[in-house]
């Protein structure tokens, strides 16, 4: 699976960006998705996941109603709507993508194989 980031940039805080994360190769229907996120000096660190189906979803407790995380299967993509951001959302995105032989979320980076290269979001205060 070949991922590709894209929609990351510059927005105030209270403001929005969506991010869309493009996938080619294999059967996407049945790799669980993800979005991490790194600002400089720290871990890489969950933000949102979601299954096959799209019917389950996580966040991590920072971006719990504010972030959607969502999918088309007949497009290949998985998108992450940020909404109210804020200064400490600054940090670059990545798109990740783990094969599973159930319709379930994983939030830990270990268990993702595919990643995408990372696109860039700046939140100005």
């Amino acid at each position: 699976v070949q991922l590709q980031a894209s929609g990351g940039g510059l927005a105030q805080a209270g403001g929005s960006l969506r991010l869309s994360c493009a996938a080619s190769g294999r059967t996407f229907s049945r790799y669980v998705m993800a979005w991490f996120r790194q600002a400089p000096g720290n871990e890489r660190e969950f933000v949102a996941a979601i299954s096959w189906s799209g019917g389950s979803t996580s966040y991590a407790g920072s971006v719990k109603g504010r972030f959607t995380i969502s999918r088309d299967n007949a497009k290949n993509t998985v998108t992450l709507q940020m909404n109210s951001l804020k200064p400490e959302d600054t940090a670059v995105y990545y798109c990740a993508a783990c094969y599973q032989s159930r319709d379930i979320v994983v939030a830990l980076s270990t268990q993702y194989n595919y990643w995408g290269q990372g696109t860039q979001v700046t939140v100005s205060s």
